[in-house]
């Protein structure tokens, strides 16, 4: 009795640690209730004049001469999260150094983040009670419109009934004409694979098969090597064994494949998607199924890495070399980095597909750490597609199209086959120029040009969303002879759609494909479709099967060659050579036409010989001398603030502060210097490992938060970044 009276008094006298929702540095202490709430259950907390949703994230002693306030109730009877997902939020928090609390936030669905109750079971099936429909009478418009459409469909659940019709439940119910059954589990459905592998897949196959515990595999497969394939195929010793395979994908606009893919070989009822394009309640109840185990894949994006798998069996990662998997707002995390510490914490295999690598995992590959698994052959008995460069100084352009771009076009759709023409240029022309006294149209609020949309006649900044309307006269000159300057995919659309009036020319961009279905729609017209043309950015670079195109197209790739990322040659190389796997990967063969004004360019000669593992050593060689990620750690402080002055003055002062472990280099202007009204700059930080790296951040982001400039300006650190 007195060993139970002493654990009350230390529970009572402890202080509860709470990360509360918001983008703040610091955790909140709170009295502690009794019971002490588990850690990773939500708590209401008074904070400030009003309450906060937080998570408990530790206990501590109370502060002597200290008066606490108390919780106002506990949320949660039991954690959100599991332990190893909680110990990744952790992680995460303190690797990208970021709140723990907006961490938190981010990982779980915003209705949870703002109190709502944990999902209760699943809800029941509601079907049709034939004794009693017949002894009924005076039925509602709506009760017999539900009533009618339970005869048709068989039963269902009320989330899957039209809302208006959901009223009519409870009088149904009462007078005994519906009744309410628990829903089974859903079943999962193996299918045998319909495709023979070849070779090279049986032994990546049989690799994965082998692995116990936490491994990373990099699965390096040329494009239409059938990667997609091999992961099925590794998912389902897992499946069967009653674990569940998260598979992350860059795009929400890469999901509706997959996703199909996965619905056909394991059955409906068990794969879902998770991502920022659905409504909050199906985020919330794809959350609880994963939680609960009875989905048992998901296919989604970024921030599906956080869902809480009941038994996680294995992780993809699809296209990982994508830069979408880096977080540009908020947490600034890694999904790829991250997921390869969840698999680590799960003690689960992990696999990277691309069929180009980052840098990054590559050199990893290299030095052992991960299993490299190579997939050189194509599925199907076509060959990678061959490479022509076409010169294009002195050509005759028409909407940037060259003389022999524009035949090898009419001769493909002549054949039946179809064409893709990429350009990463949005709208109809990236400029508006004035032919008289040469002024550009610049975004007010960026140091960027607007951009010309003819369709819906408006001037456009990409980088802050600004529109203008056209001024119809020179804002310097006011002569009225203002030209479009470059292509764009609207321009090539409205050009091709005149060159070739009989056969679709089909545009897919982000001004045209604002959500998954109009994407969905879209890639089904092009598999419907007969010969017909694709213009796009690179929402069409990667992981879209197009079997009838033959022909590839791109249209500029001389803006990356001369940029001042240094990464932008590895992208380069990633784009051209993603856009060209997708020609020839039917029954006929492909091939890929690269228009440029420096044909004589080296990475261009190795781009045409079509080997990435080839031009992957030479970036790397070149990283190494440099001494560049992934050979050095590398950091980012950003600042930004209305007057300039005051980022210069910010990023002076704290890079004086900075500890003898960290090679300061800046303040340097942003390559995009002016951002929607914003004068950006930054500090390089580099360490010669991730580990010194972290332990100088650590101490010194304590002085740089007291810094009395840190006040006028807004400041974020990016740890690895991937943006300048």
């Amino acid at each position: 009795m007195a060993d139970d009276t002493e654990e009350l008094t230390a529970v009572t006298d402890s202080a509860v640690e709470v990360a509360v929702f918001a983008p703040l540095r610091q955790n909140f202490s709170y009295r502690c209730p009794v019971p002490a709430p588990a850690l990773g259950v939500r708590v209401r907390v008074p904070f400030g004049r009003g309450q906060r949703i937080g998570i408990v994230v530790g206990f501590g002693p109370t502060p002597e001469g200290t008066s606490l306030k108390e919780i106002d109730a506990v949320i949660d009877p039991e954690p959100l999260l599991s332990p190893a997902l909680q110990s990744l939020l952790h992680f995460g928090s303190a690797y990208y150094q970021h709140p723990l609390g907006e961490v938190w936030a981010t990982a779980l669905p915003s209705l949870l983040c703002r109190g709502r109750p944990l999902p209760g079971t699943d809800d029941p099936l509601y079907l049709c009670n034939a004794a009693a429909i017949h002894s009924s009478a005076r039925l509602g418009p709506r009760q017999r419109a539900l009533l009618q459409l339970l005869q048709q469909s068989g039963p269902l659940r009320r989330q899957d009934l039209p809302a208006t019709l959901r009223p009519a439940l409870p009088g149904l119910l009462a007078r005994d004409i519906l009744r309410a059954e628990a829903a089974p589990p859903p079943l999962l459905a193996v299918q045998s694979s319909p495709h023979a592998l070849h070779a090279e897949q049986r032994e990546a196959v049989a690799a994965l098969h082998a692995a116990h515990g936490f491994s990373v595999f990099l699965l390096d497969g040329v494009t239409g090597s059938g990667k997609t394939e091999v992961y099925l195929e590794a998912a389902r010793p897992h499946l069967e064994a009653g674990r569940q395979v998260l598979f992350l994908v860059p795009e929400i606009g890469l999901t509706p494949q997959l996703l199909g893919r996965c619905r056909s070989r394991f059955g409906a009822a068990v794969v879902a998607a998770y991502h920022s394009g659905q409504s909050e309640a199906q985020r919330l109840r794809v959350w609880h199924g994963a939680r609960s185990g009875q989905l048992r894949v998901i296919v989604g994006t970024r921030s599906a890495l956080f869902l809480p798998l009941a038994r996680p069996g294995l992780i993809v990662v699809d296209e990982e070399h994508d830069p979408s998997f880096k977080q540009q707002s908020g947490w600034l995390y890694s999904a790829r980095d991250l997921a390869i510490r969840r698999a680590q914490l799960e003690s689960i295999p992990i696999v990277l597909g691309s069929a180009t690598p980052s840098l990054e995992s590559l050199q990893n590959a290299y030095s052992g750490k991960y299993r490299h698994l190579q997939l050189r052959q194509r599925a199907t008995a076509m060959s990678l597609p061959p490479m022509t460069i076409l010169p294009m100084r002195r050509r005759l352009l028409q909407a940037g199209l060259s003389i022999e771009l524009l035949k090898a076009c009419g001769q493909t759709l002549e054949a039946g086959h179809q064409v893709l023409l990429f350009l990463n240029r949005r709208g109809y022309a990236p400029a508006l120029l004035c032919h008289d006294c040469g002024t550009v149209l610049f975004c007010p609020r960026c140091s960027a040009p607007l951009t010309w949309h003819r369709r819906p006649q408006r001037l456009r900044c990409h980088h802050c969303g600004h529109e203008a309307t056209h001024p119809g006269h020179c804002p310097q000159c006011a002569s009225v002879d203002l030209r479009a300057v470059g292509a764009g995919t609207e321009q090539l659309e409205d050009y091709l759609q005149q060159r070739f009036p009989e056969v679709p020319v089909l545009r897919i961009d982000r001004d045209c494909v604002t959500h998954a279905g109009q994407l969905e729609s879209l890639l089904a017209r092009v598999h419907s479709a007969g010969p017909a043309i694709l213009v796009g950015t690179q929402m069409l670079a990667k992981g879209h099967h197009f079997p009838r195109v033959t022909l590839v197209g791109i249209v500029h790739v001389d803006q990356s060659l001369f940029s001042a990322d240094f990464r932008a040659t590895e992208r380069l190389a990633q784009t051209v050579l993603q856009v060209a796997g997708r020609a020839g990967r039917g029954n006929e063969p492909g091939r890929v036409l690269l228009q440029s004004h420096v044909p004589e360019h080296p990475l261009l000669a190795l781009l045409q010989a079509g080997d990435y593992g080839a031009i992957a050593q030479h970036l790397l060689e070149e990283r190494r001398s440099a001494q560049l990620p992934p050979f050095r750690a590398l950091a980012l402080l950003r600042a930004e603030a209305h007057r300039p002055e005051r980022v210069q003055a910010f990023l002076e002062a704290v890079a004086g502060q900075a500890p003898a472990e960290l090679e300061i280099s800046g303040p340097f202007p942003s390559l995009l210097e002016r951002r929607a009204g914003f004068h950006r700059a930054e500090l390089w930080l580099e360490a010669a490992d991730r580990t010194q790296l972290q332990r100088a951040l650590k101490h010194w982001l304590r002085e740089v938060g007291k810094q009395p400039e840190g006040r006028r300006v807004r400041w974020v650190v990016d740890v690895d970044p991937l943006n300048f």
